[in-house]
């Protein structure tokens, strides 16, 4: 296995030593608990958080497909550090899309970036499993805008984001509930970062808590007011689960890619008094490293044929739903089953963090959490193909 499985993206800023520097310190912005500054600085310098902007407005005009490919290629070295930046590239990617089909909307959001703006995602709340489609937060109508309270979760960047994305539900209507996705700057009052992030893995995202008690968000940077459940997926927010998803998938991908190369080299290396040769030659261990590639070689091909099509304009229709979260779904599951393997494979070594397997395999589990979880993405699916309302509620007996 070589990096030829996920091939550099044109335009492509990450080199070899700067993904050979971000592999070295991941492991200890995950022994420390701390956030990324060293690597965030290499990205500002290389450009990196202005790839997936229109060139014409000053950025890498990198589409879904190719910013995949550095995604993963990222997650590969560095899966912390590339799954945060992810939420600022998948804002930038969404206003850029709108903007090339001529939706100027979120313009300004792409000229915040090119100035160095950091963009965080404030989607995540708990007891919602339906993130964008529904929410626990409150979007208060007012003058000139509206007020947002309640509380988010997992909000990457938390150290360094200077505008966050994020949504609440209008309920002032109650017979016709509203879903408002809007912008809001770092210094909004009411707003506080809550420092609670000591978790299994992904540990350098810093992903704190945020709370909103009343911030007032104005219309101007309000990005669209839509019903909620599926009936408000429109250009803007299936363009939010494709940017979003489309990264969780390759930085997993990525990882999967790195656990194979660990689990080769370990194998071949690797002795035993009751064998004449290394583990490469043990029929069992051969058996699991085969099944860890075929596993490998069934997900690249998915992941990119639909992030092809997305950046393509293929018309899916209402099917682009299925097609994001299934291909997700497919590479997180996949890329656990990989490595989860390798940890086997590697023996009573591979749980001491000095083998680096350790935090892969941590980091790796996480990939099975991220929206839209297992039981939501079957039940999409299931209901996309027979080819009933995914708002339905289900009923038995």
């Amino acid at each position: 296995m070589t990096d030829v499985a996920i091939a550099a993206a044109p335009n492509s800023v990450l080199t070899e030593d700067m993904l050979g520097r971000f592999l070295t310190r991941s492991s200890e912005y995950d022994r420390e608990n701390k956030f990324f500054f060293e690597d965030l600085e290499e990205f500002k310098e290389a450009g990196y958080l202005k790839l997936a902007v229109p060139k014409e407005l000053g950025g890498g005009g990198l589409n879904l497909a190719e910013m995949s490919k550095e995604t993963g290629r990222l997650g590969k070295y560095a899966p912390a550090t590339a799954l945060a930046l992810n939420m600022h590239v998948y804002w930038t990617g969404i206003a850029a899309d709108l903007w090339r089909s001529g939706d100027k909307s979120l313009e300004w959001l792409l000229h915040k970036a090119i100035d160095g703006e950091i963009f965080a995602a404030g989607h995540a709340e708990s007891g919602n499993d339906m993130p964008l489609l529904l929410s626990t937060t409150n979007a208060e109508p007012v003058e000139g805008g509206y007020k947002f309270t309640g509380k988010k979760s997992f909000g990457s960047l938390s150290p360094v984001w200077t505008w966050m994305g994020l949504h609440g539900m209008d309920t002032s209507d109650p017979e016709n509930p509203k879903i408002v996705h809007a912008f809001l700057p770092r210094d909004s009052k009411g707003l506080k970062v809550v420092e609670n992030w000591d978790v299994l893995g992904m540990r350098a995202t810093q992903s704190h808590g945020t709370e909103l008690d009343g911030v007032f968000v104005p219309t101007e940077t309000i990005a669209r007011v839509v019903p909620i459940g599926a009936t408000g997926i429109d250009h803007f927010v299936i363009a939010t689960f494709a940017w979003a998803l489309f990264g969780f998938a390759n930085i997993y991908y990525g990882m999967a890619e790195r656990a194979i190369e660990m689990t080769v080299e370990s194998l071949q290396k690797r002795k035993s008094l009751a064998l004449t040769r290394s583990y490469a030659y043990h029929p069992d261990y051969q058996h699991e490293l085969a099944e860890m590639v075929i596993e490998f070689e069934g997900i690249g091909p998915h992941i990119e044929k639909i992030a092809e099509d997305w950046s393509n304009g293929v018309d899916y229709g209402a099917e682009w739903g299925l097609k994001i979260v299934a291909a997700k779904y497919r590479a997180v599951e996949g890329a656990w089953k990989i490595i989860d393997t390798a940890l086997e494979l590697a023996g009573g070594f591979g749980i001491f963090k000095a083998s680096g397997l350790e935090q892969l395999w941590r980091d790796g589990r996480l990939g099975r959490i991220h929206p839209a979880s297992g039981a939501v993405t079957r039940e999409f699916v299931a209901k996309t193909a027979l080819g009933i309302n995914p708002d339905e509620q289900p009923r038995w007996g």
